[in-house]
This record gives structure tokens, sequence and C-alpha cells, in this order.
């Protein structure tokens, strides 16, 4: 496809046999991202290497039942979906073009592990809890926090992926970090000497 970032080698090492779906997906959102308005004009140049590579690198850390607070285009929650077909994965937002997208997307890949949900954070009633909530690219830690935190049960963990300003936001979060009683409030870098541009998550205990 013109313009797309061709796959990085990386790419098949770190989805192994879901390979194949992974670049399904991606040239679907690089055909159609654009014109429906999830991701904008200038990524396609950078599609594998910001977005894709960007949100599998954080597979491990999920387990359980997950929640994806404002999925988009699915970053990173229909990348970590196909990556983890052992992990339930929910995938919140509010907007409807998004949804539907979401919905094309789970069906047209066969992934019956994805529900999707359009909501905002704050509406999801689930009493269970999750054991992750991940998110990437919504809004800063300190607003971030109260709309993710009170979905982990007690005893899981946020897993929130971040850009290079982690720790500073970390700090200028200490209010809702207390607040919603998080603990072990820590940035692991992700990455690093395996992908051209590393990931930052700040992982959290909740209680």
């Amino acid at each position: 496809m013109t313009g797309l970032e061709t796959e990085p080698a990386i790419a098949a090492e770190l989805f192994g046999d879901r390979i194949d779906v992974a670049r399904a997906f991606t040239d679907a959102l690089a055909r159609e991202g654009e014109e429906r308005g999830l991701i904008g004009p200038l990524e396609l140049p950078r599609l594998w290497t910001r977005h894709i590579l960007n949100s599998v690198i954080g597979a491990p850390l999920f387990y359980g039942s997950v929640a994806d607070i404002g999925s988009g285009a699915g970053l990173p929650g229909l990348v970590l979906a196909i990556a983890r077909p052992d992990v339930q994965w929910t995938l919140i937002d509010p907007m409807e073009r998004r949804v539907n997208w979401l919905n094309e997307q789970v069906a047209e890949l066969g992934l019956d592990n994805v529900e999707v949900h359009r909501a905002r954070a704050e509406e999801v009633q689930r009493p269970e809890g999750f054991d992750v909530v991940t998110a990437r690219a919504v809004s800063a830690l300190r607003t971030l926090i109260p709309l993710t935190a009170p979905l982990v049960k007690d005893g899981g963990e946020l897993a929130l992926f971040k850009g290079m300003n982690a720790a500073n936001e970390i700090d200028a979060a200490q209010k809702p970090i207390k607040k919603f009683r998080l603990s072990n409030v820590r940035v692991e870098v992700l990455g690093e000497g395996v992908l051209s541009e590393s990931t930052r998550v700040v992982r959290a205990v909740v209680r």
C-alpha cells in the first residue's frame, strides 16, 4: 500500500503465530483509518513502528480480564487482543464511528476474545471489576486515574501507555494516586534494544 511503512522484521517475532491477523488489521487500518477519522494523514509511514509495535510490546503485561479505555482505532486494545487470545478484552469508546470500526474488525479478524462497548469510562458498570485496565494516548495521568482506577478489581492493576513525560505525569498525579489507593506506581520502559522507539507504561496496583 502506497505510503504504508514496510513491516519491521521484529513484528513477526512479537506476534508469533498471530502475525497474519496483525497484518490484516494493519492493512485495514492503513486503507480506512484516515478516511474514517481513526488516524491522522501522517501516520501511514510510521504505522507499524509508532502504533502497532508500540502496542504489542506490552502484551506480556496482561492477564485475565482487561478493559481498554478510549480504544479508538484499536490501539492498544485490538492489537493486544490479537497477540493475546488467552486474555478477555473489553474495548470501551464513546464514539459511534469508532465502535462501528472496532466491531467490524472483531468480526473480520475472528476475535472471539473481544467485546466492544459504546460508553464513557465513568458509565461502565462492572461490579466485579477487571484484572487490568489500560489506555493509550487518552489524557494526562491525573485525569486518567479517576476514569480507570474505579474499574480495576481489588488487587488488580493499571497499565497505561504513556509518552516520554510519564515520570513527570506521575509527579503531577499524586493527589489522585492517593485518593484511588494506588501503590507501586512506576514507569516501565519496554522494547529498549528491540524497537526503534521504546514504549513507556505506567503500572500500579489498585487496592
